[in-house]
């Protein structure tokens, strides 16, 4: 199998984490993708994942799966080991429906802010900013963050007793919030204890 990514990224640091977490990055030939000079919208790559984001990954098959969940899915499904995705029908629901909150409430928030009210990529990837709609990314992403330490102040992980694809998301969205320098408030002890704690599975901090 292969993946095209650029390891910088936080989409693609998901399905790191995923892969580490299931024990299978070996398995996989990683294919640098050079993003910042626009790799991505190139037809070759087009073709992998017209939506020309990243990760993509490759099967033996020649088969392309692009979007996180959808890869993860597929991973968790096909090899054995930790349960990224749930076992019963409502453990499943739950961390879709935290996953799902986890990109809107933060991780796409934080990328919208990026994209939207900051120089982004530059000017030769940045074509079409809004600003006033990065600002308000950039609002949702803190409120976002305020959610899942209200969620935290009474689970272990943020889709309940076990650690989940819910959970990679929360962390990516964190890591890539501090790179555009959106950071968590010291008030919000149980996600800064959360992430602490998260930080330290071999997964991640072997990355």
């Amino acid at each position: 199998m292969k993946i095209y990514d650029l390891e910088s990224l936080p989409n693609p640091l998901r399905v790191r984490i995923a892969l580490a977490e299931k024990g299978i990055t070996d398995l996989i030939d990683f294919i640098s993708i050079d993003v910042l000079n626009g790799e991505h919208r190139h037809p070759e790559f087009l073709v992998k994942n017209p939506s020309g984001a990243v990760p993509v990954l490759e099967l033996d098959d020649g088969t392309y799966i692009s979007e996180c969940t959808a890869i993860t899915e597929y991973l968790d499904h096909t090899f054995s080991g930790i349960s990224l995705t749930g076992k019963s029908p409502q453990n499943r629901a739950m961390i879709h429906m935290m996953q799902r909150r986890a990109e809107q409430y933060l991780l796409d928030a934080a990328v919208g802010y990026f994209h939207h009210a900051t120089d982004g990529l530059g000017p030769k990837l940045e074509t079409v900013q809004i600003k006033a709609w990065g600002e308000q990314q950039r609002v949702r992403a803190l409120e976002g963050m305020r959610y899942f330490d209200a969620v935290l102040s009474n689970n272990l992980y943020v889709a309940g007793d076990n650690f989940s694809m819910a959970d990679i998301t929360v962390f990516a969205g964190l890591a890539f919030a501090d790179s555009v320098n959106l950071e968590i408030s010291s008030e919000l002890e149980n996600l800064i204890i959360w992430r602490n704690r998260i930080a330290k599975r071999p997964s991640i901090s072997g990355l």
